[in-house]
């Protein structure tokens, strides 16, 4: 199932959709990440008749740093003896298609392909019988936008993670795969610049949920992203950026210089 959240002339708010080939069926209004998605009885639309909005409205973007031994490696960084956990704002939020803003602040901005994981319902210090994936919803597609140089210069990750912008997500979240096994690629004008597997994770997805839900509650909807493989490097204004997920699809993301723009 591929579940998507679009705008139309005809709805006053978006709405999250069924994918079914070419066309999406509207879901009920009052559909959460903790229902089963039932037709809301509006008529199937083609795809190409809506927008797609981002397909998460989280409280909270829960991220993994070092979660692949190459990409700490690449940053000089030792590999963590824990999940090494950050925060990303909300607000940070963009879907498929809308411009990553590039901000003066920052001289290094980098992509980071990962595997989203979207919370189905409440989970908080489960219990070792329960299975952590149980509480998964589905997987999309996060770049995690780093101002490289304020995370440095900060010690800590929140400004060089929570630009506007800085957060694009989506096309689309898909439910029954594997988490275990899923190719995570980063292109770059077409040229792949990160190529790894959800296998070489050093803490696995179910890990992860177990982990983070007994230091805060996850609730539905609320999004983790699960860390980068090696390959990060920096985009210019210009740039066509892409991460896929293997089973989910495609997220692209022109990159645009506000101040180049307007020059």
């Amino acid at each position: 199932m591929k579940l998507c959240r679009i705008s139309h002339p005809s709805f006053e708010y978006r709405r999250y959709a069924l994918l079914e080939g070419e066309h999406v069926l509207p879901l009920d209004q009052s559909f959460d990440f903790s229902k089963e998605p039932k037709p809301g009885g509006a008529q199937s639309l083609r795809l190409s008749e809506v927008s797609l909005g981002a397909p998460v409205t989280p409280s909270k973007i829960v991220c993994v740093g070092r979660n692949y031994k190459e990409h700490a490696a690449e940053l000089g960084n030792k590999m963590p003896a824990e999940p090494l956990l950050f925060l990303k704002a909300p607000s940070a939020l963009i879907a498929n298609g809308e411009r990553i803003e590039l901000p003066q602040a920052s001289q290094q901005v980098e992509h980071e392909g990962e595997l989203g994981v979207v919370i189905g319902s409440q989970a908080c210090n489960l219990s070792p019988a329960e299975d952590p994936l149980d509480y998964v919803f589905g997987y999309t597609c996060v770049n995690d936008v780093t101002a490289r140089d304020l995370q440095r210069k900060d010690v800590q990750f929140t400004r060089g993670k929570s630009f506007d912008t800085f957060c694009p997500v989506g096309p689309y979240i898909v439910n029954g795969l594997d988490p275990s096994n899923l190719e995570v690629t980063t292109r770059v004008n077409g040229t792949v610049k990160q190529h790894g597997n959800t296998l070489d994770m050093a803490f696995s997805v179910a890990y992860l949920i177990r982990y983070i839900a007994a230091i805060m509650t996850l609730y539905p909807g609320d999004l983790i992203a699960t860390g980068t493989p090696a390959g990060v490097s920096r985009l210019q204004h210009g740039d066509s950026v892409e991460v896929e997920v293997s089973g989910i699809g495609i997220l692209q993301n022109p990159v645009y210089d506000p101040t180049i723009a307007e020059n």
